[in-house]
């Protein structure tokens, strides 16, 4: 199999655009020629990148201020997506808090919550049954390695992360023959390939730089694997550990390691 083919009216959707793996993304793909949809919150860096892409690489780049977490706006956006031809979707925006989930404060989570997963969930909803109609498209979802495990200190975002991880795994193999294809991104951690001194998190300090994926790279190699109609991708040598690890190490063991890590982070 292979991606869409680029065509005049369709859009390749990538939410989360305005930075991380969704600007890497929507940059790659602008590259190979789709013209874009470009999702995110802030207006003024979308319009700055769409003007990049448009005078990079030629082609239309339509861009929508959208909180993904607010259902109204997200309701909004969802019409317009009935109403367009659709051809991949990159379901990439996402936030986390770290520390004891009685201690978070509840509006962050409820945000983080309907960003992560119902977003997820209702976009996906939105954009299948044209593409199966048409019998292509390709939706990737980003998941997380962490949505893998229990993890203390981190139970709202691995809550939502292993869902995307079950619903897009269910869907790839759902979709088989359709002429749809269904990908898991299941990254570990990842970054600039340079980030400045100063920016540095404590996981950017613990964690060596080999070890680290970039964007792009990430990017790249869940492109290649979207078109190989892979089920899952984990990009990048520490996010393949983790993969690894989830799977095989004791969960009485992994995830008091884990949890005493990202209580750090707090």
């Amino acid at each position: 199999m292979s991606l869409p083919a680029p065509l005049p009216d369709a859009r390749a959707v990538v939410t989360g655009a305005s930075q991380g793996i969704g600007m890497a993304m929507a940059r790659d793909l602008a590259r190979l020629g789709h013209n874009l949809l470009l999702v995110a919150r802030r207006k003024e860096v979308l319009e700055k990148f769409a003007a990049e892409l448009t005078d990079r690489y030629r082609v239309t780049v339509d861009v929508r201020p959208c909180d993904l977490a607010d259902a109204r706006q997200r309701a909004e956006l969802i019409t317009e997506l009935e109403q367009i031809p659709v051809s991949i979707i990159i379901n990439s925006a996402g936030i986390a808090s770290f520390g004891p989930f009685k201690d978070q404060d509840w509006d962050y989570e409820e945000k983080q919550f309907s960003l992560n997963a119902t977003a997820v969930f209702e976009l996906t909803h939105a954009v299948l049954p044209g593409m199966l109609e048409r019998q292509s498209g390709c939706i990737l979802n980003v998941g997380s390695a962490a949505g893998n495990m229990p993890i203390p200190n981190n139970a709202t975002y691995v809550f939502t992360k292993a869902g995307v991880n079950a619903f897009t795994e269910a869907l790839h193999y759902e979709l088989k023959g359709t002429g749809v294809t269904c990908t898991l991104l299941a990254p570990g951690p990842v970054r600039e390939a340079a980030k400045p001194e100063e920016e540095l998190s404590i996981v950017d300090k613990v964690v060596p730089g080999w070890l680290w994926t970039t964007y792009e790279t990430c990017s790249r190699q869940t492109l290649e694997a979207m078109a190989s109609n892979k089920r899952r991708v984990v990009p990048g040598p520490l996010g393949k550990t983790m993969d690894f690890v989830s799977q095989f190490a004791p969960t009485g063991v992994i995830s008091p390691v884990a949890g005493w890590f990202y209580s750090k982070m707090a």
